[in-house]
């Protein structure tokens, strides 16, 4: 069981989706257009804790940047794709690893420093404590590499929050060849904020004898040394990252669940300048990742207002529906023109079965931010949505 979070073999809950908001049996109007409004935009200010100052600016080639966008919008780094996302990651990894990167990655001290998991396959087949620790996105995962001190080692740490602490469990490790690391697991402890003392990981490692070894090929290591594909003895691939890009930094405060507010606010700010033309709605399935409204005690009126279901965007035409329960589903269609959404056509349905029900919306929608990946949108009374594309 330690053994497999130590070769970091190393979330929550799937997310409600979104809905676009609306109100039952009351028709909702605006003189308000649904539109792009960069000068609202410029009003916006950065908070203190930006997105860009906490790490240097990166750059990708084009085939990790291939890859680093079939990263952003994972769930448990891996363990919640669907096939066609593995399917994704597993093309970009291999076309990189077709590449070759830096040479003899184990000889150059690209590889040394604090690397941030990303994403890892195989997480389901792996101990208990993995698939906790692995797959929960408010948890941080880091794998340590120092191969040119008297003591070479390689360590792979939890961090569980700031104000929490963090697990790391370390090895001895030495070079086998310019693309191997052979380790030994010798001691792991918690580290908690609110203890002056280390509290020791409870596995034997020296009775452990050969279960306590691995190895570890990076089979590629990008020339800026931020971007690294590793594959383990236990047959899992991971890739890790030393600095990320600004939407994984901005779906890591999401995940987190503070200061979001903020988080969206700068991340606009950041793109306005990237924007061009009238941004659409892209066709596809989105789900729902934070909203700044709670839900209420009443079902109907969260999946109403779209705090739950899946939201399905076809040309004009929007599709959204909630699972209620054995089988059963709430479902409602309308349309999205330039200027409102308009929402009349609801319903219960079971199977091919439907009984209607009478609602009918009108709302404002307005876009401020959207890519092939993340939207943001800010709805009736003002409730701002972040989604994701997930199909």
């Amino acid at each position: 069981m330690a053994i497999e979070i130590a070769n970091l073999g190393f979330q929550l809950n799937p997310l409600p989706t979104f809905s676009p908001v609306f109100v039952p049996r009351t028709v909702l109007k605006s003189s308000n257009r649904c539109r792009f409004d960069r000068r609202n935009l410029l009003l916006l200010r950065p908070p203190a804790s930006s997105l860009v100052d906490e790490q240097p600016q990166v750059s990708f080639t084009e085939p990790e940047n291939r890859l680093i966008d079939s990263l952003v919008g994972l769930q448990g780094r891996g363990r919640s794709a669907s096939p066609q996302q593995l399917s994704d990651v597993e093309s970009a990894v291999q076309a990189l690893e077709g590449l070759g990167g830096v040479p003899d990655p184990t000889s150059s001290s690209l590889i040394e420093g604090r690397w941030q998991l990303m994403f890892t396959t195989r997480p389901g087949t792996a101990s208990p404590i993995q698939r906790t620790f692995v797959g929960v996105d408010n948890f941080s995962v880091f794998q340590e590499v120092y191969l040119r001190t008297d003591d070479p080692r390689v360590s792979n740490i939890v961090r569980f929050s700031e104000a929490i602490g963090e697990l790391k469990v370390e090895a001895a490790a030495s070079i086998k060849d310019g693309k191997r690391i052979l380790f030994r697991f010798d001691r792991a402890a918690f580290s908690f904020k609110f203890l002056p003392f280390k509290v020791p990981y409870p596995v034997p490692f020296r009775l452990l004898g050969d279960e306590a070894k691995g190895w570890l090929d990076t089979t590629y290591l990008s020339q800026s040394g931020n971007l690294r594909i590793s594959r383990g003895n236990k047959g899992t691939t991971f890739v890790l990252q030393k600095n990320t890009e600004p939407r994984q930094r901005f779906l890591s405060v999401i995940s987190k669940g503070t200061g979001v507010m903020e988080a969206i606010n700068e991340f606009i700010s950041l793109n306005q300048n990237k924007a061009t033309g009238e941004p659409q709605l892209l066709e596809g399935e989105w789900q729902m990742i934070w909203s700044s409204q709670q839900e209420t005690d009443s079902w109907l009126e969260n999946a109403a207002n779209g705090l739950m279901g899946t939201q399905i965007v076809k040309g004009e035409q929007l599709k959204f529906v909630v699972d209620i329960l054995l089988g059963f589903r709430f479902s409602m269609i309308g349309t999205f023109q330039p200027h409102e959404v308009t929402m009349n056509d609801a319903a219960i349905v079971a199977g091919q079965v439907g009984l209607p029900m009478e609602m009918e919306s009108k709302f404002n929608l307005e876009l401020l931010y959207t890519d092939d990946k993340i939207r943001i949108t800010r709805g009736f009374r003002n409730i701002t949505f972040v989604h994701l594309r997930v199909g």
